[in-house]
């Protein structure tokens, strides 16, 4: 347990000697005015506050009461190094978007809030008064015994009253006493640390959110999960170079070859045979392209989601406009799980929506990424999960979402529409996103993902 590591220094011959009581005096003294502050803040905050709610002037008052706990926590894992060499990490996490509002919702959603507020109540309250009447009667039993000679010099009636308990009449007996008082201060650094070991191991305790074995695991799980989402996007883009630079540029020579070797050779029947082979080099070319593209494009590499979408559309056969508004690049993953889920999407509305314009449209807002592919084709379609039929035919929605699976198979009154939704589903569930279809019957079809997209942490 870390605990005992904070009395073990207690138990030792040279604490004495050491700098630890002198911390442990610091620590338990700076409590004192932090504590009073702290009170008398919560106090002017919560009078104030409610007084002016009526006014709705208070609520921010009351609000920033609520938080009022995370500054002070902060301060406190600052001040716990005097008696704690180990750190004491911060529990909150990043807001998922930037600006106030974000940070408010994520604070005000977090355990460790609330127990940091629930800290700065018991230390407003209880813990300083404590602390200071401890190391108050410290300070007053050491410091009287030691001032006993300078209070009957002062006196000048050759007498000095001892902690009120007894009278020294003599200047030998008032050198004894303070020299009783030097004697006693080593003994009470004890005591002393031992009530700033407590107090720390009481902060620590009250300041970290405790994990289960369970959380841990599904932490674990998901950055487990991560790792292997970057991992397989990484051998994807190593399988499409490998076939760009190899493969493709091998079929291009080959095609050049067999050219020059008609140029040069008979008209028939070697000809016919070399025109026959160069076509089939050609075929061969035109399907590893179209087999890279399929893989990773290169579009979506070199320009990002919102060019790699536009290429999409321009292949489309039926007119797509795209408005995508995504600031700057995301995650490889993020960008090749929603490059292809759109890409599914576009190719289920050619081949079985009946539609004659479609829209791709979305943007991000507080962290997430949200993109809409939409038709006026005529309705009806459906996401299938695990052989039923979870449905959309009445303008309900039917969804995976955050692990569930999704559609496998879609219709258009009666008739499939693809066969690539589970995929999109699982593929948007392992990045931690979702995914909706709502398509009425007589239209329009709404095809909707949302996923997490923290910003790229590089594109080298």
């Amino acid at each position: 347990m870390h605990s005992s590591g904070l009395w073990r220094p207690i138990r030792r011959r040279d604490y004495v000697i050491s700098a630890r009581p002198w911390r442990a005096a610091l620590y338990l003294l700076t409590s004192v005015p932090l504590g009073a502050a702290t009170l008398l803040t919560l106090v002017l905050l919560a009078v104030a506050g409610s007084a002016l709610a009526v006014v709705l002037v208070g609520l921010p008052l009351l609000l920033v009461l609520v938080l009022s706990g995370i500054p002070l926590a902060s301060l406190e894992r600052r001040r716990l190094r005097l008696v704690d060499s180990t750190p004491l990490a911060d529990p909150h996490r990043e807001p998922p978007g930037t600006g106030l509002a974000a940070w408010l919702r994520t604070r005000l959603q977090e355990r460790s809030t609330w127990r940091e507020l629930g800290y700065a109540l018991l230390f407003a309250t209880v813990l300083w008064p404590l602390e200071a009447l401890a190391v108050g009667a410290m300070l007053l039993v050491c410091g009287g015994l030691m001032a006993t000679p300078a209070v009957m010099a002062a006196g000048g009636d050759g007498e000095a009253k001892v902690l009120k308990l007894w009278i020294a009449d003599s200047y030998p007996e008032a050198f004894a006493v303070l020299a009783a008082g030097v004697l006693l201060l080593p003994v009470l650094a004890y005591p002393l640390g031992a009530l700033a070991a407590g107090r720390a191991v009481l902060t620590r305790q009250l300041l970290s959110v405790p994990e289960s074995g369970a959380d841990s695991r599904l932490q674990e799980l998901d950055r487990s999960r991560m790792r292997l989402v970057d991992a397989f996007e990484a051998e994807r883009r190593r399988i499409e170079r490998d076939l760009h630079d190899g493969a493709q540029q091998r079929l291009v020579a080959l095609s050049m070859t067999l050219g020059l070797a008609r140029l040069e050779g008979p008209a028939e029947p070697l000809g016919g045979l070399l025109a026959k082979a160069q076509g089939e080099a050609d075929v061969a070319l035109v399907e590893i392209r179209e087999l890279i593209r399929g893989i990773h494009p290169q579009v979506l590499t070199d320009r990002g989601l919102p060019a790699a979408v536009e290429d999409i559309a321009d292949r489309s056969p039926i007119p797509v406009d795209v408005r995508l508004d995504v600031p700057g690049r995301l995650l490889e993953a993020v960008e090749s799980g929603v490059y292809f889920a759109v890409s599914e999407a576009l190719a289920n509305v050619a081949k079985h929506s009946g539609a004659t314009r479609a829209s791709v449209r979305g943007g991000v807002a507080f962290g997430r990424l949200a993109v809409e592919v939409e038709d006026d084709g005529q309705g009806g379609a459906r996401l299938a999960a695990d052989g039923g039929e979870a449905g959309a035919a009445d303008g309900g929605e039917a969804g995976a979402a955050d692990g569930g699976a999704g559609g496998s198979t879609g219709t258009v009154g009666g008739a499939r529409v693809g066969t690539g939704l589970q995929g999109v589903a699982d593929r948007l569930s392992v990045l931690g996103g979702s995914l909706l279809l709502s398509s009425p019957p007589g239209g329009p079809t709404v095809f909707r993902l949302e996923v997490p997209c923290p910003p790229a942490r590089s594109r080298t």
